[in-house]
């Protein structure tokens, strides 16, 4: 019997490389996105596969809408969520209503349906600066930020809804994801694109704390693989490389990458708070490699070359000019 999936966020970034693949792995594919006049689909809009997705516009903070996206679905990624982490200190309580009342609005839908597979998205944003690397799944969990608080809130609920309820919940923890679509809040495609747009000098946040990037590709063929093991049910699971790399040493390999000499701005207004900012990120992947057949296919130059190449003919999707909250 073919899987009926649903996808919620499936139009934005990491959503639409999920949809697309699992429209190649041949299942039913329903993408949930946020209601617009415009029927726009996002990332989806111009995508190969637009004629094999079932595209549904709604309201992840709306019970009633998720619920009736889920009907007849076996299977739910849900990705919808506010995630700029400038933006929860302007507007905290609306990563509250999205990101938290959202993922009641999956897990109590997915409850009254009785739907298989539920798949939760996290974030490494969870475990704040590092106490210990590489960090596994049992590293302790601070909220740096109210949008790192209300994914800690929303994985604490589906925890719950998997005890209390025996909801078949799997927590997915991204470490950080780059590549094509990504947005210019994220650090990669706003170097990327400055340097594109010919600036003399690159305008960047704090350059000191380090990151572990995963490919997108990579990313959402590991979310195929924690959906496919038994093992995992119940638990959070890291999606990253085992590597780190620092803002500073990362703008000089796309530099490298494409070829250009850099200088680097550092403006006040892209940094964090202080007490904010989280200063260390390693994934400790062998939980994923443990109980999936999960490879990652790219390298981080690799990962990079691509998006270099995907933004070069994109590049009127940004506007390198602006700093993106």
């Amino acid at each position: 019997m073919k899987r009926n999936v649903l996808i919620t966020g499936a139009c934005g970034f990491i959503g639409s490389h999920l949809t697309e693949q699992c429209v190649e792995l041949g299942f039913n594919v329903r993408a949930f996105d946020r209601y617009n006049p415009n029927n726009n689909w996002g990332w989806l809009e111009h995508s190969s596969f637009k004629n094999d997705i079932e595209v549904v516009l709604g309201d992840i903070r709306d019970y009633d809408s998720v619920n009736n996206a889920m009907k007849g679905c076996n299977t739910v990624f849900h990705l919808a969520a506010l995630i700029g982490i400038p933006y929860s200190y302007i507007s905290p309580l609306a990563y509250i209503r999205t990101n938290v009342e959202g993922a009641y609005n999956v897990l109590q839908s997915a409850r009254a349906l009785g739907v298989e597979h539920i798949l939760i998205t996290s974030t490494s944003e969870t475990y704040g600066t590092a106490q210990r690397v590489p960090i596994d799944e049992d590293h302790p969990i601070i909220a740096q930020s109210p949008y790192a608080a209300s994914k800690i809130g929303a994985d604490q609920l589906a925890i719950s809804y998997h005890r209390s309820f025996g909801l078949p919940v799997k927590i997915v923890r991204p470490f950080n994801v780059f590549g094509p679509r990504q947005s210019a809040r994220a650090v990669i495609p706003s170097i990327i694109s400055q340097l594109l747009d010919g600036k003399e000098k690159v305008r960047l946040g704090n350059l000191t704390p380090t990151r572990d990037f995963t490919f997108v590709k990579d990313t959402v063929s590991g979310f195929i693989e924690i959906d496919r093991s038994d093992g995992l049910l119940g638990k959070i699971t890291n999606i990253g490389m085992n590597e780190e790399i620092s803002i500073s040493d990362l703008i000089k390999l796309i530099a490298r990458i494409m070829g250009k000499q850099i200088e680097v701005e550092t403006e006040n207004t892209r940094k964090r708070p202080q007490s904010s900012e989280v200063e260390r990120l390693m994934c400790n992947n062998s939980r994923l490699l443990e109980f999936t057949s999960w490879e990652p296919r790219y390298t981080l130059t690799t990962g990079l070359t691509e998006t270099v190449d995907w933004m070069k003919n994109n590049i009127q999707s940004y506007k390198p000019h602006l700093y993106n909250v």
